[in-house]
C-alpha cells in the first residue's frame, strides 16, 4: 500500500483482501473514493491456482509450516482424486487452519499457534463452487478453485490428503481473480513504478460490475482459463 500512495500521491489506498506470505497473483487495490468498497470486494468470488503437495500434512496447511504427520503418498488419478475432490465441493463445512487470521478470544489464531497453544476452530459454512484437476505430477497435484470468500485453499489441500488416506499441503497458490478483476490485467510493483502518476490512468471506476465473476470462470475449462505462465 506504501508504494501506491507514494506513485500515486495519494493516502486514500486500500486492498480487497491480503494473500498468505507464500502466494503470488491479484491483490486488487482501492483508491480515493472506491476504498469504501474493501468489504465488498472481501466478500467477493475468488479464482485460485493451487499446488497440493503430497506426503506431508504441515503445522500451517502450507509449505511455510513444520511437517506434522507424514504420509506414503497415494495412487494419485483422475480416479482416484475425482470421488474425494466431489465431496469438497459446493456448500460445505470447512475447518480453518491453525494458523489463520480468524480471532479466538481477541487474538488471531495464528499469534495463539506461534505461542504454542492449540488452537481449535469451529468448522464453518463456505462454498467451492468449482475444484478441478489442472495437472497430475506426482506428488503434486495442481488444481484449479473457485470459491466464496472465507475459503481456505489449504484446507482443501489438507483435507483432500486425509481423504485419499494420506497427508499433503498447500506447496503454491496464486490468485487469478477477484469478482471480475484478473491478474492478467494487473501491474506488477515494477510496473507501476515505472508508469509512476500515468497509473491513475489505469484505475478503473468502483461499481458492482467489479464484484461480479465473469462467467467464463465457470463455464470454460480449468486449463484454458489458467493458461501458460499462470501455475502457482
Amino acid at each position: 500500500m506504501a508504494l501506491v500512495r507514494g506513485v500515486l500521491g495519494t493516502r486514500r489506498v486500500g486492498h480487497g483482501g491480503t494473500l498468505d506470505p507464500q502466494a503470488t497473483g491479484l491483490l486488487p487495490v482501492l483508491v480515493g473514493n472506491a476504498t469504501k468498497f474493501a468489504d465488498r470486494f472481501h466478500e467477493a468470488t475468488k479464482v485460485y491456482d493451487g499446488l497440493v503437495r503430497f506426503g506431508a500434512e504441515t503445522a500451517t496447511d502450507d509449505r511455510e509450516g513444520a511437517v506434522a504427520r507424514a504420509s506414503e503418498v497415494p495412487a494419485l488419478s483422475t480416479d482416484t482424486i475425482e470421488p474425494a475432490l466431489a465431496a469438497l465441493r459446493g456448500v460445505i463445512m470447512q475447518t480453518p487452519p491453525q494458523y489463520a487470521a480468524l480471532k479466538v478470544s481477541g487474538r488471531p489464531a495464528y499469534a495463539r499457534a506461534r505461542r504454542g497453544e492449540t488452537v481449535a476452530l469451529a468448522a464453518r459454512s463456505v462454498q467451492v463452487i468449482r475444484l478441478d484437476v489442472i495437472e497430475i505430477s506426482p506428488p503434486d497435484v495442481r488444481l484449479y478453485v473457485v470459491c466464496s470468500s472465507g475459503t481456505y485453499v489449504r484446507a482443501i489441500a489438507r483435507d483432500l490428503g486425509r481423504a485419499l488416506g494420506s497427508a499433503a499441503h498447500l506447496a503454491g497458490l496464486r490468485r487469478l481473480a477477484v469478482g471480475a478483476l484478473e491478474a492478467r490485467d494487473a501491474l506488477t510493483p515494477e510496473q507501476l513504478r515505472a508508469r509512476g502518476r500515468d497509473a491513475a490512468a489505469l484505475l478503473r471506476p468502483a461499481n458492482d460490475d467489479l464484484l461480479t465473476l465473469d462467467r467464463r470462470f465457470l463455464e470454460r475449462s480449468a486449463d484454458t482459463i489458467v493458461g501458460a505462465g499462470e501455475s502457482a
